[in-house]
């Protein structure tokens, strides 16, 4: 458990390290509730998602707090570092440390190529953490930054990409006693499952993928197909960008600028994912 430890430098992050009954009881708390049906009342236990502040710092300065469920926040402050552009890739993360008794604290140190961001910048991201970056300023911001082009020869069939939810189910093991988190995972154009993680907010959940693929090494995730629960929102679709994903399906609607921006960046963005049915909106030449 990475909290039981004093330091965790990034090359001994492994996300198979923490044992899923460890994950598992950080994440979900118990209570007691009066559960109604048919007219007849019964006191139970029931299982709640956990949702509790991170504070992410670089070096000793605060860059921000963000509502999440706890478990893999090495990830997930690896991914938002990459994907709100404070880092471009792995080599400019020096070290991530989470304290003896910093529970909801990750401490960042940069390698001396990083910029640190502005007391501007962290102030924004105080400001929107409870939503992602849903309130970036404009499409142009995205697009001004040094990214790479996403992979235009990379192909999933629609038979593939329908299967999807049904595998991804079975490993999100907190949703299935909680019923009350988000998911993300990453599927190869076979449908085998690369990685996939939990959270009460979809950014969060793409945060901790993407942070994952970047500790181990895999950025640009130039050859999978990101399936996130929930709606296909700007941040989701600007996340993916960053991180070289080429294709995007979620299984409830986009919004209209997470369409924009796909379209602009030749992003496959793919909403309503359910059964044999989905449908695309930009970027059909990379569904078979």
């Amino acid at each position: 458990m990475a909290s039981a430890k004093k330091t965790s430098a990034i090359n001994s992050i492994n996300s198979t390290r923490e044992s899923p009954a460890i994950k598992s009881a950080r994440s979900v708390e118990i209570t007691q509730v009066v559960e109604w049906r048919e007219g007849n009342t019964r006191r139970v236990e029931d299982y709640l998602a956990a949702e509790e502040p991170l504070e992410i710092l670089i070096g000793r300065r605060p860059l921000v707090v963000t509502m999440r469920t706890p478990g893999n926040d090495e990830e997930l402050a690896a991914g938002f570092l990459l994907t709100e552009g404070i880092i471009e890739e792995r080599a400019q993360l020096a070290e991530i440390i989470i304290p003896v008794r910093g529970r909801n604290l990750v401490r960042v140190k940069l390698a001396r190529r990083a910029q640190i961001p502005s007391v501007g910048s962290r102030r924004y991201f105080a400001a929107n953490s409870s939503c992602g970056v849903c309130g970036k300023a404009s499409i142009d911001s995205v697009r001004a930054r040094n990214i790479r082009p996403l992979n235009s020869g990379f192909r999933i069939s629609a038979d593939m990409l329908c299967k999807l939810p049904d595998l991804a189910r079975p490993s999100q093991e907190t949703f299935g006693r909680t019923g009350g988190l988000h998911a993300a995972a990453l599927f190869d154009s076979t449908c085998n499952l690369i990685v996939l993680r939990e959270d009460i907010g979809r950014h969060n959940a793409v945060d901790k993928v993407i942070g994952w693929a970047l500790l181990n090494g895999r950025v640009p995730i130039s050859d999978c197909v990101l399936l996130a629960s929930g709606r296909g929102g700007f941040e989701i679709v600007q996340k993916s960008i960053v991180a070289g994903i080429p294709v995007v399906a979620s299984v409830s609607a986009p919004s209209s600028l997470a369409v924009e921006l796909a379209r602009r960046m030749r992003l496959t963005l793919v909403g309503f994912l359910r059964g044999q049915r989905f449908v695309i909106y930009s970027g059909e030449e990379r569904i078979l």
